[in-house]
């Protein structure tokens, strides 16, 4: 699990490096000069050995989040000092056509959850089905119309990962916050997309 987790880590840091170095040859300018310095980075699908309360007992757990990620609440010693007054960030992805959020760990999604919550709205639609069922312009349109720009590595990913293969994120993270687990931070609106 750990090289598994660490390939990723690297594999997320390579991509941070090449997206800064494509900015710097468009308008060449640095990174630094761009204000482009990594924001937040998380991980999900992953097993930690943390420590939780169960029945009054407090005990090391490997607690296995897939299909989610962590959201320690504020104030929770794990979490870097710049969001001990807010608890940990959580990115939820939406889909390239509706929005996605920004939400935060709850001190009830620490009792009820071990500190975790969902990591995106999940599918509707496998990839396959996706690609049968779904129009490839269509969808190109759907985003146009929204002012949204898209650049993919390969026509098949357009249909995959259309708005239409993802349940409902705003209810997904409704669902979130009214269950206590995190809370709504900020709404996200897409203005472009890159799948590759």
């Amino acid at each position: 699990m750990s090289t598994a987790a660490n390939f990723t880590w690297v594999n997320r840091s390579c991509m941070t490096y090449l997206a800064r170095r494509a900015f710097a040859k468009v308008f060449d300018r640095t990174p630094e000069d761009m204000d482009m310095h990594l924001v937040y980075d998380v991980s999900h699908n992953i097993a930690k050995v943390e420590r939780h309360e169960v029945e009054g007992v407090v005990k090391s757990l490997l607690v296995h989040r897939k299909g989610s990620t962590r959201a320690f609440p504020p104030h929770h010693p794990l979490i870097p000092i710049d969001y001990q007054f807010t608890g940990q960030p959580v990115l939820i992805g939406g889909t390239m056509g509706t929005c996605s959020y920004v939400l935060a760990g709850t001190e009830e999604g620490m009792r009820e959850t071990f500190g975790s919550t969902c990591h995106g709205a999940g599918r509707a639609l496998s990839r396959s089905a996706s690609r049968r069922k779904l129009n490839y312009q269509e969808v190109l349109d759907f985003l146009k119309e929204r002012g949204i720009s898209i650049r993919v590595a390969s026509p098949k990913l357009v249909t995959e990962e259309a708005p239409e293969s993802y349940k409902d994120v705003v209810d997904v993270v409704d669902t979130c916050q009214e269950a206590g687990i995190s809370r709504k931070v900020v709404k996200l609106r897409p203005i472009a997309v890159v799948k590759g």
